[in-house]
């Protein structure tokens, strides 16, 4: 998008915050760069310059803007709907791996060369994955020097920064105050929320309009008892983590997602904000999605009644896959059942003062070890979940944002009991395939047909050809029509 220029000023002088993260405008004559949406009077078009990535303004010598905060703007929409080298790179970037095992790990990671990924990198965002990996850091110094109280240089090797001295020097850079300057500068707009120690609260953003319903009515309604809960109007759950575990509370509010972060270790900060915006599917550009799908006249009344829907997703991939084969052929509330089973019997306890919570969901490791007689379900399905944990624990099949979904929904196909709906209700909620459908869902055909849409199969996979590359969120609006729970946000639903 930064390279149609007249679109991206007109975006600027409208202040437009549907652009908000796809592209960054850099200003000349100030050394500053901003989000579209700034709200400080637009520069002269013949001093603007565009670039696709807050790492390539840094990159081009360009300071963070003090006033509308573009590190903050919610992320690309391109990562969440492409599959290419680029995108996964940016997926695994923004889970940290660059962080933790450098750019041969990432390149490891994605299947090509450490040449190969830096220069598809550089060609499309114009910065490399060690400078994408600095921003990001930078971001999340920001975030613990303005919401904590953590000493700056704890703050430092949470965000990942080497040294102290680096951290220092980073901050300074991008943002043009010390981070002793940026504390003091956000203690004056007062004081941070109050919260235990070692919890953070924090905001997520996300482009309007977010029709919450769906998107936490589907989580709370399918969360697994100890993993996941409903609680005083959040959605909470466990997270495992590369350096440990956390828990986090996820509020919908009108204009953010408010979010309380615990940490075992606070480096895994970063990567807990990217899964959780993950599941939530904060990213998307819901104007475009509409936009696409209001041109089907059967589905635009869908649409108009309650824009914005999100595609409900996970925090781990693996987990879902194993939730998939759990919920083949029974009820939302028979699925939750066997999980839970699972999860007392076999997952890691963790200590939640606040609430329900008491586990981390099992690893494949751990679920590979079990009798599959203790299983309580079909001897087919019993193969089935025993093969799929088998080859996730052994590396045979890996799910994670790296994920290439052509490769990935083969993978799959071969596994005894993976059909066409398991492996694409996987692609969509795991793997984040935008365009995942499911056309043989008994609630889709049931929706189809009271919407006056063809119902059998093929008929409707032909007429959804016209919903591409969105076919996920119609999913959304044609479960929306149905009265399941899953559809609703459960406010009014108390703690049993």
């Amino acid at each position: 998008m930064h390279t149609d220029r007249e679109r991206c000023v007109r975006a600027v002088q409208s202040k437009d915050a549907r652009f908000d993260g796809w592209f960054f405008t850099a200003v000349l004559t100030t050394g500053i760069y901003c989000r579209p949406s700034c709200p400080a009077v637009p520069p002269r078009p013949e001093n603007m310059v565009f670039h696709p990535s807050a790492a390539a303004c840094q990159q081009a010598g360009f300071r963070a803007c003090k006033r509308c905060r573009p590190d903050t703007s919610p992320g690309s929409p391109e990562w969440n709907q492409r599959a290419d080298l680029v995108a996964r790179a940016m997926r695994l970037i923004a889970d940290g791996v660059v962080d933790r095992d450098g750019v041969p790990g990432l390149a490891a990671r994605l299947g090509y060369s450490t040449r190969q990924v830096e220069r598809q990198l550089l060609a499309e965002l114009g910065a490399g994955p060690l400078a994408l990996a600095r921003a990001q850091r930078a971001q999340t110094a920001r975030l613990l020097v303005e919401t904590t109280a953590v000493p700056m240089a704890d703050v430092a090797f949470a965000a990942g920064f080497a040294s102290v001295r680096t951290f220092n020097d980073t901050v300074r850079e991008v943002f043009a105050l010390s981070p002793t300057e940026l504390r003091t500068r956000a203690l004056k707009k007062g004081p941070a929320p109050t919260a235990p120690a070692g919890t953070l609260q924090l905001r997520l953003p996300f482009r309007a309009p977010l029709n919450p319903d769906n998107l936490f009515g589907h989580l709370a309604a399918t969360a697994v008892p100890g993993v996941e809960e409903w609680r005083a109007g959040a959605l909470r759950r466990t997270l495992r983590l590369p350096h440990g575990h956390g828990v986090v509370a996820l509020t919908p509010h009108p204009d953010h997602i408010g979010c309380r972060l615990t940490l075992s270790d606070l480096r895994d900060l970063t990567v807990a904000i990217s899964r959780c915006r993950r599941m939530l599917d904060l990213d998307a550009d819901p104007v475009a999605v509409d936009d696409q799908l209001r041109t089907d006249p059967l589905l635009a009344p869908l649409v108009d009644k309650a824009p914005g829907r999100r595609v409900p997703r996970t925090v781990d991939e693996a987990e879902f896959a194993v939730r998939a084969v759990l919920g083949q052929q029974v009820s939302t509330a028979a699925a939750r059942t066997h999980a839970a089973r699972l999860v007392t019997a076999h997952g890691d306890p963790v200590d939640d003062p606040e609430g329900g919570l008491t586990h981390l969901f099992p690893t494949p490791e751990a679920l590979a070890t079990l009798d599959p007689e203790s299983l309580a379900m079909p001897r087919t399905r019993r193969a089935t979940f025993t093969t799929l944990v088998r080859q996730l624990a052994d590396g045979t099949l890996h799910l994670g944002p790296e994920s290439d979904w052509p490769r990935t929904r083969a993978q799959l196909l071969e596994l005894p009991g993976f059909g066409p709906w398991t492996v694409d209700v996987i692609a969509m909620r795991a793997l984040g395939d935008p365009d995942a459908f499911l056309p043989t869902d008994l609630g889709i055909r049931r929706a189809a047909r009271e919407s006056g849409l063809p119902s059998t199969p093929a008929a409707l996979t032909a007429r959804a050809a016209a919903w591409r590359p969105w076919r996920a969120y119609a999913v959304q609006y044609l479960w929306a029509t149905d009265s399941h729970p899953i559809n609703f946000l459960p406010v009014q639903r108390s703690h049993p």
